[in-house]
């Protein structure tokens, strides 16, 4: 092979840092993990002591796929991880116990049947809520032969977007020195999210389709500017960045954005389209000055002691 061919095979073979993410071209595939995500969130829920806001439940972006963390079983522990490298759904257990089966096409009845018996398989019984939360007319996990889509690029696309936004709302997370969550993935609602708190507390929340009022008044029951990265829906279907604050002061949405970001008053939160970061000349710059000037809208119009908040973004080996 002569440097031209090598130089293009690398390059045919690089990952796209940025990848293309056309909701109608993966709706089925979305879906359908959606669904498998909540089953594997849903186990690690039923064993995690409540943490504020909920932060027990979400899965984190891994350096191939999407992971639980460790969830406790008596004085041992175990982790699932959706692989989205090799696809596979792989458990391992502090005993030293592995076990995994293929990630394909096939329905979410067969997915949660799968995942009991090789949670079985290592010593581990499980039992979680069965069904679904945060989706329109949902089937009990254990009833549903409807979602079944798999496609493997899609999924491995999805996780590799994941990855760019994990990377960039943990540099942005680094800029405050107040209360502010983990990067974390929500599996009910399927986003990547992290919040910041002013400190002061919230009005009770009015509640949200498809949870119980005490979880999302829990989740909400301080002050907060929240961003992050969600693939869309049917009446939304693009992926896109958000940002929004609760409670939403007087002129938050009248700040200045980035271009390409607006208020959308349908959703009641900033957008800054996926499609628009991925295309720009700096994606990550872009996507920082949306994150800081939603997050300074929150701050201003909510009168946040910014001062006593902030702090420059962080660096490698430089303590504060």
């Amino acid at each position: 092979m002569n440097a031209a061919s090598a130089s293009a095979s690398a390059s045919a073979s690089a990952p796209d840092v940025w990848p293309a993410l056309a909701y109608p071209a993966w709706k089925g595939t979305l879906q359908t993990l959606q669904l498998w995500t909540q089953i594997v969130g849903k186990i690690r829920l039923s064993r995690s002591p409540w943490i504020n806001h909920g932060w027990q439940v979400p899965l984190y972006v891994t350096s191939r796929g999407l992971g639980s963390s460790p969830i406790p079983d008596g004085s041992e522990s175990f982790e699932i991880e959706f692989d989205f490298i090799g696809h596979r759904l792989a458990c391992r257990s502090s005993r030293g116990d592995e076990a995994a089966f293929q990630l394909e096409p096939q329905c979410v009845a067969d997915f949660h049947a799968r995942i009991v018996r090789l949670l079985a398989s290592i010593g581990i019984e499980v039992s979680i809520h069965g069904l679904p939360n945060e989706v329109p007319d949902p089937i009990p996990f254990a009833e549903d032969r409807i979602h079944a889509d798999y496609d493997p690029d899609a999924a491995h696309r999805f996780w590799r977007a994941l990855l760019q936004a994990d990377r960039a709302f943990k540099l942005f997370r680094t800029g405050f020195v107040g209360k502010v969550s983990p990067v974390h993935f929500f599996w009910g609602s399927f986003d990547l999210a992290v919040t910041r708190f002013s400190g002061r507390r919230a009005p009770p929340h009015p509640g949200a389709p498809g949870l119980p009022d005490r979880v999302t008044r829990d989740a909400y029951s301080h002050e907060v500017s929240s961003a992050g990265f969600w693939p869309g829906n049917d009446a939304y279907p693009q992926a896109a960045f958000y940002a929004y604050a609760y409670p939403e002061p007087p002129g938050f949405r009248d700040a200045t954005m980035p271009p390409g970001a607006a208020f959308d008053p349908a959703m009641g939160e900033y957008l800054l389209p996926y499609d628009t970061v991925r295309q720009a000349a700096d994606p990550d710059a872009l996507l920082q000055a949306f994150l800081a000037a939603s997050y300074g809208a929150a701050a201003d119009a909510g009168a946040w002691d910014r001062q006593a908040l902030e702090c420059a973004l962080g660096r490698p080996g430089a303590p504060r």
